[in-house]
């Protein structure tokens, strides 16, 4: 397993963009496909989008698709989230997750470790 830490997240208005970073330790980032969740109060946690081993391959639930963008840095152990016009409804916290396999994008069970995870409210 590999340890993962989130940070970026903090309280922002509509509208804005913020990028949340994930840094993995260890020396095999680039073995793991990479994925970011959210959980909003009372709800389940749900799929974001996830990026592949080497980043050429990206994945994003329907609805962010357009707004969000995953990237990857693996000489720097990092994996990125790009979020645009922030919305009310984007209020989560953010968590990234690591997987050595996957056989969806969306497959939680699929990823092996998980960061705490990062808070992001958007004010409206």
């Amino acid at each position: 397993q590999v340890q993962l830490v989130e940070s970026g997240g903090g309280l922002v208005q509509a509208g804005v963009s913020l990028r949340l970073s994930c840094v993995a330790s260890g020396r095999t980032f680039s073995s793991y496909v990479m994925g970011w969740f959210r959980q909003a109060p009372g709800k389940e946690r749900e799929f974001v989008g996830g990026i592949s081993r080497s980043g050429v391959s990206t994945g994003y639930a329907d609805s962010l698709k357009g707004r969000f963008t995953i990237s990857r840095d693996n000489a720097k152990n990092t994996v990125f989230l790009q979020m645009n016009s922030l919305k009310p409804e984007d209020s989560a916290v953010y968590y990234c997750a690591a997987a050595y396999q996957i056989t969806h994008w969306d497959r939680q069970d699929d990823y092996d470790s998980w960061g705490q995870g990062t808070q992001v409210p958007v004010s409206s």
